[in-house]
């Protein structure tokens, strides 16, 4: 580990320790949701066969939805703009269509590619709802509006899905809390004093209440998995380049970006993620995901956590507890076999993913002055003004900044070095793993965290941003609570072999009792 690396994140432990009083004191609000709806327990696969068989009708799925996201929101405050009417209209012209070909006889063929017809989504704002806002909690950009739907977005609404709204995320969704100057600050359903994570903040909250089916979320440094850990439900950052990500809020110009970043699903139930994929997946024979997994010959690997150092928080004994149960799970209930190998180059992951992601060009400049393009404003002096309430940058994108100038203290000499350990690391893995192999692996070291307490315990990032690099498929999949909270552990594999982590989710879904509503 970096000497600046370490001198950091030991500061940032001692630091951590010390606040944590505070932050427990600060947290007083002891509201709670009132439990979901019997539908709202369903799966989006159920709802779509539900409304297919005339079980009930779009119209009326949509209006529950609505009804839950109107009363669970003013706790949360996960939306940022809602299409209710629109929603209610699209239902009823499925409705209509849906007894028209059941007249006709033709019902098979009008449901034939529209697996999820008459079922309503959420949307991540970043990802773009045609007509909605597309600020992404930029003061800057409030009242802008998406011109078009982004590509996974047209794919699900081919699919028959009815966009409801979209979520909240940080600035520019640069940061692993969702709040931001424009919309405010997201709440953890499960203990309103704590963060849904980030940048999908808005979709994790939605889904753990219930207040929504299935989710279009994007993902590049743990964007997906760590809000899906927080708030108890699954998350799917697929293998980059199956998704399209056209039509996301930033996109940069460095022919890396499509690498790290990925546009994929968040679920409550485990199933939906292979519905989601086989929707939104534009590659689907290489993708092989109706391929039955066979779970006999399934090697599992798995470790509790990156490296032991003074430096980074410790993995908590419960999702370390959760991490041998699964394995032990999977070893005498289907039949895979462990193996013991465990990946020593992750304990660099900090190093590698900072380097790796911040020589990206054309990230976005936080202290770039919208009046005049060519001037930048002091950091120190935006850094003066968030914390007094008169900055025009989130605390957050102002980290972002900080980190991306000074490298996390990374000589850039190292650069050529943390670079060539990445090759080598995605090497073994992708050999190690092959075609029917995946590791078990935290998520983050812990449970939701307070609000603003990332910004101590960020390095637990490291056990999700370090896929984003690799380009590997990586689920976060519930496993219970404790104290109170979710728990959660991520089912990597080589890339390609999304089907693997899925298949694994679902068996860990049977295991573990998958999402537990918030509220109940």
């Amino acid at each position: 580990m970096e000497v600046g690396v370490r001198v950091l994140g030991i500061v940032l432990r001692l630091l951590n320790l010390l606040l944590a009083p505070l932050f427990w004191l600060r947290s007083r609000d002891r509201r709670r949701l009132t439990p979901p709806a019997p539908l709202l327990l369903r799966s989006a696969t159920q709802h779509a066969a539900a409304v297919r068989n005339g079980e009930i009708t779009s119209e009326k799925l949509v209006t529950v939805y609505i009804g839950r996201v109107k009363e669970v929101n003013p706790l949360l405050n996960a939306i940022v703009e809602e299409r209710y009417r629109a929603a209610l209209e699209d239902a009823k012209e499925v409705d209509r269509r849906i007894r028209e070909a059941r007249q006709n006889g033709t019902l098979e063929q009008l449901v034939e590619d529209k697996p999820i017809l008459g079922v309503p989504f959420t949307v991540k704002e970043s990802c773009s709802l045609g007509g909605l806002s597309n600020s992404v909690g930029c003061l800057e950009f409030a009242g802008r509006k998406a011109t078009n739907d982004g590509e996974a977005v047209r794919l699900m609404k081919r699919a028959g899905g009815i966009p409801l709204l979209v979520s909240n995320t940080p600035e520019l969704c640069l940061g692993w809390e969702t709040t931001n100057l424009l919309r405010g600050t997201t709440n953890n359903p499960y203990c309103l004093d704590r963060t849904p994570g980030g940048s999908s903040g808005g979709e994790g909250a939605l889904l753990a209440s219930g207040a929504s089916a299935v989710s279009v979320a994007s993902d590049i440094a743990g964007s997906i998995r760590l809000p899906a850990a927080f708030c108890g439900v699954f998350g799917h950052k697929p293998t980059p380049g199956v998704i399209p990500i056209e039509g996301h809020i930033p996109s940069l110009t460095d022919p890396r970006f499509p690498n790290y970043l990925v546009v994929g699903p968040m679920a409550r139930k485990a199933e939906d993620l292979h519905l989601l994929m086989s929707i939104m997946t534009v590659n689907k024979a290489k993708m092989r995901l109706d391929t039955p997994v066979d779970l006999t010959q399934l090697k599992v690997y798995y470790m509790t956590e990156a490296t032991i150092s003074p430096a980074l928080l410790d993995v908590d004994p419960a999702i370390k507890d959760r991490i041998r149960s699964a394995a032990k799970y999977l070893e005498t209930e289907c039949g895979a076999t462990i193996y013991e190998e465990k990946f020593k180059d992750l304990e660099d992951s900090v190093e590698i993913s900072v380097s790796e992601f911040f020589s990206m060009r054309d990230i976005p400049n936080m202290l770039q002055d919208p009046a005049d393009p060519k001037r930048d404003k002091s950091l120190w002096l935006e850094l003066l003004k968030c914390l007094f309430g008169g900055g025009s940058r989130s605390l957050q994108g102002l980290g972002f900044t900080l980190i991306s100038r000074n490298n996390l203290f990374i000589p850039a000499s190292r650069g050529s070095y943390y670079h060539a350990k990445a090759n080598q690391l995605k090497d073994d893995l992708k050999r190690t793993l092959g075609d029917n192999g995946v590791f078990l692996y935290p998520v983050y070291h812990s449970t939701a965290h307070y609000h603003h307490q990332v910004f101590l315990r960020a390095s637990g990032v490291l056990y999700t941003m370090m896929f984003n690099i690799l380009g590997m498929p990586a689920t976060s999949v519930p496993t219970g609570l404790h104290k109170g909270l979710p728990t959660a552990i991520q089912v990597v594999a080589a890339p390609n072999q999304d089907r693997l982590c899925i298949a694994v989710a679902k068996q860990l879904e049977i295991a573990f009792g998958g999402w537990r509503p918030a509220g109940l």
